[in-house]
């Protein structure tokens, strides 16, 4: 069985920062693409960062210049820093995770539960 879990989440005031870390864990042989989406109060969830086994990343036109998304191969970890951080960030940000439990065949897809990120003005 695979988890991914969120941390790092919390209440900040704009112009600030915060690093959210997601850890994927269980029977795992690799961890392919990695992704954050977000998700707001009446709103539908979306996009935010995605980064490759390989690391190569794309981010949503809102993240540019301000989140950076990463990872730890080694540790099935993926991060976003996100900076200069503004109110309508606030949102319930989730992990996903393109996981393969064996060596052969695909991957599939894996969330985790969320952690909430709030933007004071």
């Amino acid at each position: 069985q695979v988890q991914l879990v969120e941390s790092g989440g919390g209440l900040v005031q704009a112009g600030g920062s915060l690093r959210l870390s997601c850890a994927a864990s269980g029977i795992i042989f690799r961890v392919n693409a990695m992704r954050w989406y977000r998700q707001a109060p009446g709103k539908q969830r979306e996009l935010v960062a995605a980064i490759t086994s390989g690391g190569s990343t794309n981010y949503a036109d809102s993240a540019k210049g301000r989140f950076t998304i990463s990872r730890d191969n080694a540790k099935n970890t993926v991060y976003l820093q996100m900076n200069s951080l503004k109110p309508e960030d606030t949102a319930v940000y989730y992990c996903n995770g393109d996981v393969q439990v064996r060596s052969w065949g695909g991957g599939m897809d894996y969330w985790g539960k969320g952690t909430l990120v709030t933007v004071s003005s």
